[in-house]
């Protein structure tokens, strides 16, 4: 597994808190549980390719 995929969740969280204080401030408080379940969508995607490649890696190690 690749350290930049740690570096890209770690970006969208931030972006998502930073979304989430704007739309609070501007009294938008219900698009905040939007954004944050757009950006956990957005993490779960990214995140997919990664388990098919540790699901590969096992079974070659594990012989199925």
């Amino acid at each position: 597994m690749e350290i930049t995929i740690i570096f890209k969740i770690v970006a969208v969280g931030i972006i998502v808190a930073v979304m989430n204080q704007l739309l609070q401030k501007a009294g938008k408080e219900e698009y905040t549980l939007l954004t944050t379940i757009a950006g956990l969508i957005i993490v779960l995607l990214m995140f997919i390719p990664a388990l098919e490649e540790l699901k590969d890696e096992l079974s070659s190690v594990i012989q199925f």
